[in-house]
């Protein structure tokens, strides 16, 4: 997983200084854009950059020293042989789950409906969470922090309804 083109994570971090965000980012292109988002506004101070895929990072965080995980506009994997491959699923819930504090969030968006379905079932079902919806525009509306991403604004222009899913790591 990665933060695609760092914009999303460069405004959470402006508007939290005094939180430490990691960002995961496998592509040297992504990495790039963030970098030059940290310039711009002097966020060396809270960003660490991990140039690689977001699981060992997971891996190598303690339990419960994570106060929120973003996970947007991640690639769907659409062909159900490649579905394993999504990164909100049996492999990757356990290691969230792990880092997360008690009553952290776990923050997903998407605008394909059939990785939207998957991550619902997944993260609805997998024991340590529980879903923040109560009402339709709940997922329909993004948290009132939200960043757009370039991929939302694609989605967006593309006529793709984006869907914002919100959970709570439960009490341990």
């Amino acid at each position: 997983m990665g933060f695609g083109g760092g914009e999303h994570l460069a405004e959470q971090a402006a508007a939290n200084p005094d939180i430490g965000f990691i960002g995961c980012e496998p592509f040297i292109n992504g990495v790039a854009n963030l970098l030059q988002h940290v310039e711009a506004k002097d966020l060396s101070g809270n960003i660490r950059i991990c140039p690689d895929d977001a699981r060992p990072i997971l891996d190598a965080l303690p339990e419960a020293s994570v106060g929120r995980v973003f996970v947007l506009f991640a690639d769907p994997w659409p062909k159900l042989r490649h579905a394993e491959r999504r990164f909100i699923g049996p492999a990757n819930l356990p290691r969230l789950a792990r880092v997360l504090k008690d009553g952290a969030e776990l923050r997903l968006a998407t605008d394909d409906q059939q990785l939207c379905r998957w991550m619902l079932e997944h993260a609805w079902r997998y024991p340590d969470f529980e879903w923040l919806a109560d009402k339709a525009a709940d997922w329909r509306v993004p948290p009132a922090d939200w960043v757009q991403t370039r991929y939302e604004q694609k989605a967006l222009e593309a006529g793709r309804v984006p869907v914002y899913l919100r959970f709570r790591r439960k009490v341990r």
